[in-house]
């Protein structure tokens, strides 16, 4: 994103064409997007600290020695590292296992932001003839076996196979903590079968994503620039001086004689002085190396930004 953090592309909404913005901020959403996904499931591990040690048959800690529960949390601990706790009741400890819930919570989370970022990259790298193509996917193996040269985004739909699957076992640990009857849940072998199984898959997807994928990925720049120079979704930059009627009909006359914006905007009696002076891609997508946290002050030092 560093690397891209002034390479001006088109946005896209609703798979439409939009306003532009750079490389680097479009990275950076997704940077942000994971980190704050990482520290939801961070804050959310907070829930397994309390332990239910101590509490005996049903919560009320019958024939366990008094402090036992301290106990067993100040050394667990020590062995660890982990700040555990005894669990300040022990009957919502045993009777329900909503931290694991929560945990499983955290890491759907993540699943989620992956497989978008996964989808993105894909859609992105379509192609190469006849589809976005903006990035170019390092090729790991033949594509096809019957079509020569052909470069799948295996990376990306293996990622996307294993969000579904954590999207599914978080469902099944959902189902399970609800099955708690009374003074104990009997669910947690499959609870936590699934949550370690998913933060394990997680971690594995990511690690290749990063080393067989995202670490070779380059741009094609003469795509990118090709799209913002042919895209009718500039002409937002007119709106505040015509008014939207104006610049939207520009955009229609343009799109149905296959024109180009700028000989549309001056067949419907904008200036080309103003044209040229209004639309201007690079003005259009604010501060890029601000947005990335890449502003220095006068010392030297960076200032802090919202993005990755």
């Amino acid at each position: 994103a560093v690397g891209w953090v002034e390479v001006v592309k088109i946005g896209r909404t609703h798979l439409q064409d939009a306003t532009p913005l750079t490389v680097g901020q479009e990275w950076s959403g997704w940077a942000t997007q994971l980190r704050d996904a990482r520290h939801r499931l961070e804050t959310a591990l907070n829930a397994v600290h309390s332990l239910a040690a101590g509490g005996t048959a049903v919560g009320t800690g019958l024939n366990a020695p008094t402090g036992f529960g301290e106990e067993i949390a100040a050394k667990l601990t020590e062995l660890t590292g982990l700040p555990l706790r005894t669990a300040p009741n022990k009957f919502a400890a045993q009777g329900s296992l909503d931290g694991m819930v929560v945990v499983s919570a955290g890491l759907r989370g993540v699943a989620v932001a992956l497989m978008k970022i996964a989808n993105d990259m894909r859609w992105l790298a379509s192609g190469p003839r006849a589809g976005l193509h903006e990035l170019k996917l390092p090729a790991n193996e033949p594509g096809s076996s019957i079509m020569p040269g052909k470069v799948n985004p295996t990376q990306q739909e293996a990622m996307v196979m294993v969000c579904l699957q954590v999207i599914g076992e978080d469902s099944i640990v959902a189902s399970a903590g609800a099955q708690g009857n009374f003074e104990l849940n009997a669910m947690r072998p499959i609870i936590i079968n699934n949550v370690l199984h998913s933060a394990r898959i997680l971690g594995d997807a990511c690690d290749k994503l990063r080393e067989f994928s995202v670490a070779g990925t380059e741009l094609d720049q003469q795509k990118v620039n090709e799209y913002v120079g042919r895209s009718l979704m500039l002409v937002t930059a007119l709106s505040p001086h015509i008014g939207y009627d104006k610049a939207s009909a520009i955009a229609h006359k343009a799109d149905n004689e296959g024109t180009t914006l700028r000989e549309a905007a001056l067949a419907l009696g904008v200036s080309a002085d103003e044209f040229d002076r209004i639309i201007d891609p690079r003005k259009m997508v604010g501060d890029p190396r601000r947005d990335l946290g890449l502003v220095t002050t006068g010392n030297g030092g960076a200032l802090p930004g919202g993005g990755g």
